[in-house]
């Protein structure tokens, strides 16, 4: 059985006054829930805060994104030694806003993958389409496109994660129905299958990233390719973000 993994995406949010009390709540909402792993990923200036705030805590830290170097003159980038210096075990890569903002493209994401899990991340390597995309019914064909770029045999699945984020759901209110998002894990794990073989493909995690609430947690991960969440507004709510993490702590108990 896949442990079920619940990342927070803080994204550009919280002073470091703000990040100390929001993880605080979290440590405190999750007390007592088990079977299921919990990441946050703040700003890269609040790591080495973060690590100290979520010590002695089950909580793991993680970073948004990071360089394919290991060092160099690459003016405002971190790299992957910086934050297992700081103290991470994973990092998002490939996030819709980066591919968007910063026009992060597949090249580009197989090299800063590959960087990670060489330097001992997990990477949580984001995959997704657009609204438009989905209604021209391509949705398949971009995921595929996105993990055919950058996920070949020889990138280690053992510190891979994968999450779907439908970028129509990010940030918008919408989410994908549990069916909708079943359909695209069970897709992708399909794609993992033909690139590692389907016993390795089984115990890679896949993620559900868009909108994911405390009302809408439960359903989602019920899906039986669905193994945790990448959460963006939720998690900057502490009340919220435990309530998802013991959906999926429920979730993992019921299934074992």
């Amino acid at each position: 059985m896949r442990t079920p993994l619940i990342a927070g995406n803080w994204k550009m949010h919280k002073t470091l006054a703000e990040a100390r009390e929001l993880v605080g709540g979290i440590r405190e909402g999750i007390k007592g829930i088990g079977g299921v792993e919990v990441v946050i990923c703040p700003p890269f200036h609040h790591l080495f805060a973060m690590a100290k705030a979520i010590d002695d805590s089950p909580v793991m830290l993680g970073a948004q994104n990071a360089h394919y170097e290991a060092q160099g003159a690459f003016t405002g980038e971190v790299s992957v030694p910086m934050l297992k210096d700081a103290g991470c075990t994973h990092v998002i890569l490939g996030h819709s806003e980066r591919r968007q903002y910063f026009a992060e493209d597949g090249p580009l994401l197989a090299k800063k993958v590959r960087a990670a899990v060489a330097g001992g991340l997990n990477a949580i390597f984001c995959v997704g389409e657009t609204l438009q995309e989905r209604e021209a019914d391509r949705t398949r064909r971009i995921v595929e496109r996105h993990i055919s770029d950058v996920i070949k045999a020889d990138v280690p699945a053992e510190r891979l994660i994968i999450a779907y984020e439908p970028v129509w759901a990010i940030g918008t209110g919408r989410t994908a129905t549990p069916d909708q998002a079943q359909e695209v894990h069970a897709f992708v794990r399909a794609m993992l299958a033909s690139t590692y073989g389907q016993p390795t493909a089984e115990a890679v995690r896949i993620l559900y990233g868009g909108s994911v609430k405390p009302g809408n947690a439960a359903d989602l991960l019920a899906q039986p390719d669905i193994d945790g969440a990448l959460v963006g507004g939720a998690c900057l709510v502490p009340a919220d973000f435990a309530a998802i993490i013991k959906a999926a702590g429920t979730w993992a108990a019921v299934s074992s």
